[in-house]
This record gives C-alpha cells, structure tokens and sequence, in this order.
C-alpha cells in the first residue's frame, strides 16, 4: 500500500513534520511494509519554511530581529541554497503568537522585525523570497517592514514617524528612496490563504483587527488612518493594489510588500503543492492522509486538508483527516472529498494534555485507522 501523508501543523503542539512523521509511524505499526510517501504542508502561516525545505532542500538560519512590539528576538527563516531561495514566515518575529493576551496592542504592534529578517537573507544572497503572511500581531499596513528595510515614512511636518498601526494616519509621505534596491530584482511571492483587500468590510482592519486588540470603538478610526496610509504609499509607489485579493492578509503587509515590491500572491497550499508535485504523487497512491488541529467550517476557505481532498477528487484518490478538534457538518467534508474524518482523541481528556500529548494521540489514532483498514480487506 502505497499512502502520501500531506498533513498541515496542528497549532501548538505539532509541526507538519511532526504530524507527518507521527502518522506514518502509526500506519507502520499496524502495517509494517506500508510505503509512506511524506509531503508535510502549510498554506503561507506556521510550518511553511519547515513544509518548504522538507521539498525543496535547505536549512534554517536564526537572525536577531525584534518583535511586534520592538523586544529583542531571535527569527527564523528558511534558506534554499541550490534555488537562492529565502523563506520567511512574517509570524517568526511579528506573529501573534509571541505575544500574551495582554499585550496584544495593535497601535504599537509593528512589522519591522519581518523587515529585517528579510533584509538578513537579502544580505545571503537571496535572489527569490516567499513571504508567508500568516498569524500576524500587526494591523499596519507593512510600514514597519518598510521601515526596516530603508524607506522614510514622515509626517505632515517632514518629521520622522515610526511603522505601527496607531501612527499610520500620520503619515504624510513616504520616501522610498532609500528602501533596499536588491528588491527591484528579487521575486517577491507572498504565500497566502485569505483573498481579503486591503479596506472595507472585508478588509484588513474589519475582518482580523479584533483578534489583534482593536476595540469595536476604534475599528472607524484604524479604517480610516490605513485608508491615508494606502493613498501615501499609492502615490509613493506608482502601484495601486488596495483591492488586490490578499491585499488585507497580515493587517495590510500583502498591500505594503504588493505596492513597494511588486509581489504577487499565491495562495500558500497551491504553491506548495507545485513545489512537492503533490498531485502526481496522490495520482500514483492508494491513500491520501493529511490532517491539522481542528477541523471545522474555517477549513472549507483555502486551509490545507481540504485543498488535499479537492486534488484526491480529480486524481481519484481517497483522502483521510486527522484532527485534534472536528466541528461542522460532516457533508460539507465529504462534499469536498475527505472520505473520512477522524478524531485523534481516545478518551475525554483537557485541551493541556491534549496538545502535551499530541504526537502519540495522533500516532494511535492513525494506528486504529490503519488496523480499520487491514479489518476491511479481510470482510
């Protein structure tokens, strides 16, 4: 039997790497000379430098950086020496993950720490970078990333103003005279799972603001200050990409790297799978296993197990998930192409044990399976 296990992270507990690994080693146990075919995934946030070394070959590099609120860091990124290739994961030093609840402070919470991790591997030698905007703790339009990489952002007096969501309706002009040349030739690809703009109901400001700590009070006023920041940069730039789907992704930092950088966007899952060939793989396999740590409505919208089971429908592939959490309406999964949904959980347990405990929760689940499957064949 021949099985490609393409799972996402499960958040706080496992990386695809982990998952992939604990997975197989289950299968393994029940069926010994099972061949696994090990493709770990992301779609632009946690795991997308680990999900894209493990196809492509490289290593991970540390730089010093600060983090969304100026703290000194360590952040990591991805290098792929044989393509020059730089992976980064803005969320590595201006992720929401690095901070507590209580410091969630979306006026002060910049980017400029993702700016100079990419000002790192440019200093490499980095001739393309992926950029995954995923988990961010940033709501200022990538005006800190500019910052840290040479632009001057200057307020109506000519004075100096700093890259943070509370002073982006100060900025008067910006000079890009100064931003890091390399990046007129450099390939810029932002890996993305939302197709949000930059403004509006569905923007960057009114969609994830709140989970960042703006206040329903405030939501006017941050609409209002990104609104004048992307007229500045607009006119700074010569490119106007305000509407531009993944524009709002990462608080505005797809809009900031879209205008300055001439990035594009692809949605992170698909640029994976091109890079690992995933597809062809699944066409050649009996089974395909992916999985992540909840699965629910959310997972319909671009996330990873569910982009693995509309490949398993046009290569005539049976697709299997495993998941710490499942909600939603089991038809919509099947819908889509997951012909069976399992829970790793064995027992009742708390959410603490649960994500301390994830690797042999996921390695049994993906046991029983397994012995379910050995149990058909014999019927």
């Amino acid at each position: 039997m021949r099985v490609v296990v393409a799972p996402d992270s499960f958040k706080g507990s496992l990386t695809s790497t982990q998952a992939a690994d604990s997975i197989c080693a289950g299968f393994r146990d029940a069926l010994p000379d099972v061949v696994c075919l090990s493709i770990p995934m992301a779609d632009g946030g946690e795991g997308t430098v680990d999900a894209i070394i493990s196809v492509v070959g490289g290593e991970v590099c540390s730089v010093a950086a600060t983090d969304p609120l100026g703290r000194p860091i360590q952040a990591a990124y991805g290098w792929c020496p044989t393509r020059r290739l730089a992976v980064v994961e803005m969320a590595a030093a201006s992720g929401l993950p690095l901070l507590t609840a209580a410091e969630r402070d979306p006026a002060r919470a910049s980017t400029f720490g993702t700016g100079q991790v990419i000002r790192a591997a440019l200093d490499r030698g980095a001739e393309s970078l992926i950029v995954g905007l995923g988990g961010s703790a940033t709501t200022d339009g990538g005006s800190g990333l500019l910052q840290a990489l040479g632009a001057r952002l200057l307020d109506a007096q000519g004075q100096p103003v700093d890259g943070c969501g509370g002073a982006l309706g100060a900025i008067a002009e910006i000079d890009l005279s100064g931003f890091d040349s390399r990046l007129r030739t450099v390939a810029v690809t932002l890996a993305c799972d939302v197709s949000n703009p930059l403004l509006g109901p569905n923007g960057a400001v009114s969609v994830f603001g709140p989970q960042k700590g703006i206040l329903p009070g405030d939501v006017l006023r941050f609409e209002a200050a990104m609104s004048r920041f992307a007229d500045v940069l607009t006119h700074a730039a010569g490119r106007d990409c305000r509407a531009t789907p993944g524009a709002g992704a990462a608080g505005g930092l797809g809009f900031g790297l879209m205008a300055a950088c001439a990035a594009d966007v692809r949605s992170g899952f698909d640029l994976i799978a091109e890079l690992s060939d995933l597809r062809g793989t699944m066409a050649g396999a009996d089974l395909a296993v992916t999985g992540e740590g909840r699965l629910d409505s959310q997972s319909l919208f671009g996330k990873v197990p569910i982009g693995i089971a509309r490949l398993g429908l046009r290569t005539g592939t049976p697709v299997v998930a495993f998941a710490g959490q499942v909600e939603g309406d089991p038809a919509a999964f099947s819908a889509e192409g997951l012909t069976v949904v399992v829970p790793i959980v064995d027992g009742p347990i708390g959410l603490d044990f649960a994500l301390a405990n994830a690797a042999p929760l996921l390695r049994r689940a993906a046991r029983r399976f397994m012995d379910t499957v050995l149990l058909g064949r014999r019927l």
